[in-house]
């Protein structure tokens, strides 16, 4: 995909953003890796001096087997771990998934704020909104993928998106 393509796209999104997930193309930020469709690759602005961040996106599996996430990188990261966020006897708990995250066949998994998500850490700079950043999702059959992921305002949700 051109990169003039990818700010047009990333430009509509951004425009349509607060109309609503029906409002933004499905072509808007998306990529495909046999398979599996990885969807709108996002993550927040960060303040001066922040040293983490976290990626977000959604990955769908149209194909008959399973697959798995087991590795990411991104350029603005010194190392990015897949991490889980999950509340446990009324406590926020968070940890790494060293092993990865399945994507069953069929199925849908999302990362997300208070879920699944990416650890962006010993960040390289600061993530200013409307900027982009290049990364690479490895999963076990579908091999290496590269994503740009949207950097959205700072308290984002990325619900318009999904």
């Amino acid at each position: 995909m051109s990169k003039s393509f990818r700010a047009a796209a990333l430009a509509v999104a951004v425009l349509f953003s607060s109309a609503g997930p029906s409002a933004i193309p499905a072509f808007a930020h998306g990529t495909k890796a046999g398979a599996l469709e990885i969807d709108h690759p996002w993550s927040r602005a960060t303040p001066g001096g922040a040293r983490v961040a976290g990626g977000y996106l959604a990955v769908v599996n149209t194909g008959s087997e399973a697959d798995r996430l087991v590795s990411a990188t991104a350029e603005i990261a010194g190392r990015t771990e897949i991490h889980e966020m999950a509340m446990k006897d009324s406590i926020m708990t968070m940890r790494h998934l060293p092993d990865g995250v399945a994507v069953p066949a069929g199925g849908k998994v999302e990362f997300k704020p208070g879920s699944y998500h990416l650890m962006f850490m010993d960040l390289k700079r600061p993530l200013k909104q409307g900027e982009s950043f290049a990364g690479t999702l490895t999963f076990e059959k579908a091999g290496t993928v590269e994503v740009e992921f949207a950097v959205e305002a700072l308290g984002a949700s990325g619900s318009a998106h999904h």
